[in-house]
């Protein structure tokens, strides 16, 4: 976390805003070569529906140069909670394509291409805004304010008790009821120099879903040329409360109606987990993969855990642990924290981040939601792979090995993500 200098209560939260839309900055940069510390200048737009005059010639140079990245487009999508949602369209220079909607800053299309260049939705989602607004396994989403679980729905903040909603069991998951995976952000879409860009803004008030303090958040998704899809995520507060947002997009990299993910190749960089108890809250181990089912650090099938992992019971099977990642750096800043491969269509995602550790979920609770172009999703269907602080941590702040997610006045939470699409 980044932190910023003490000012007035209005000057700091006017200074801090500045500072998370300096962030979009950071989408200018990738995870090859290029991947320097974070710039944090603004990003000057590139602007594809610009009616302004130009000279005669410079608009169809404008245009080829828009071309050269990329497009960015909306459309009103729907409404929900009173409000006009759009959906916003990136397209990369190679085809790529990622849709994005206000609802939840969700992910509701990735289209990339397999081996022999025929492009596949490699996520899954339901068909319409209402399906969404229905019912959503967190599809997609931002989840957060603090993602994954906090035991009991309940932390300390400077000997404070904080009580927060209990909607999974007896814990508190992905930011409550009512979390930022359900609420309308507002997005918009545009061109930068790395490419066709969509960007979010919330404001979660003080005590919502039982949170201390008001804390403004900006997620930036960003479609390279360098086939990647990088997400920036970021927040400031006025009042300590803790922080942790994840990505959770549901992968299937032969396609979002393409059965069961057992065959896919899981590299994960983690010598260590987080083992849980019966309701998946952390036992506060760092425990060793070495001889478990979740030993991934070399390329194998998702098939060989699940077997491991049969369901008992209530309990589904399947893997859906926190793994602590073995943190090799890229220029200091972002290190490899899984590969995930799909045999068949030889498509490939690398996923980059700055976090400590990734959720591995592989869809255990899916039991036949509607999708889009009338799929059905079962169990084992689609895989997540969220890089994040690990779950539970608040309750754990000072303990060696854990991370410390209670952001303070004046300090900046960054989390970035990198997904590197490729084929072999």
């Amino acid at each position: 976390m980044t932190t910023l200098p003490n000012r007035t209560s209005s000057t700091v939260l006017a200074g801090m805003l500045a500072a998370l839309l300096a962030t979009v900055a950071l989408a200018q940069t990738g995870v090859g070569g290029d991947d320097r510390p974070a710039r944090v200048k603004p990003v000057k737009e590139v602007s594809v529906t610009d009616n302004s005059p130009v000279e005669d010639g410079a608009a169809d140079q404008a245009e080829r140069a828009a071309r050269a990245l990329g497009t960015a487009t909306s459309e009103v999508w729907g409404m929900a909670d009173g409000k006009r949602v759009r959906l916003h369209t990136l397209t990369n220079a190679n085809g790529l394509v990622v849709k994005a909607t206000d609802y939840g800053t969700i992910v509701t299309e990735v289209l990339v291409p397999d081996r022999k260049g025929r492009l596949a939705d490699v996520v899954l989602g339901r068909a319409t805004l209402a399906d969404y607004v229905e019912s959503n396994p967190y599809f997609g989403c931002t989840a957060g304010r603090c993602a994954n679980r906090i035991a009991g729905g309940r932390f300390e903040i400077d000997g404070v008790e904080h009580r927060v909603a209990t909607n999974n069991g007896p814990n508190h998951l992905h930011g409550g009821v009512k979390g930022f995976d359900k609420v309308v952000w507002d997005g918009r879409a545009r061109m930068t120099p790395r490419g066709p860009t969509a960007t979010f803004e919330y404001v979660s008030p003080a005590g919502e879903e039982g949170y201390p303090g008001t804390v403004r958040t900006i997620v930036n998704y960003t479609l390279t040329n360098d086939d990647e899809l990088i997400v920036d995520m970021a927040a400031t507060t006025d009042a300590k409360t803790p922080v942790n947002l994840a990505h959770h997009s549901y992968w299937n990299l032969a396609g979002h109606d393409g059965g069961s993910i057992a065959k896919h190749l899981l590299t994960i960089p983690a010598s260590r987990y987080t083992p849980v108890d019966a309701t998946m809250i952390p036992t506060g181990e760092l425990a060793s993969v070495e001889g478990t089912p979740l030993d991934f650090r070399k390329a194998r099938s998702i098939a060989s855990a699940l077997e491991k992992l049969p369901g008992n019971g209530d309990d589904p099977g399947g893997v859906d642990h926190n793994f602590v990642l073995d943190r090799t750096p890229v220029d200091g800043r972002l290190w490899l924290s899984a590969v995930l491969e799909e045999p068949v269509s030889g498509r490939v995602m690398e996923v980059w981040s700055d976090q400590p550790g990734i959720q591995f979920y592989s869809g255990n609770f899916l039991d036949g939601i509607a999708g889009k172009s009338g799929a059905s999703y079962r169990k084992h269907d689609g895989l997540c792979l969220e890089t994040q602080a690990f779950p539970d941590s608040v309750n754990r702040q000072g303990k060696g090995g854990w991370p410390d997610v209670v952001l303070e006045p004046g300090s900046i939470y960054r989390h970035r993500m990198v997904h590197r699409f490729s084929t072999k």
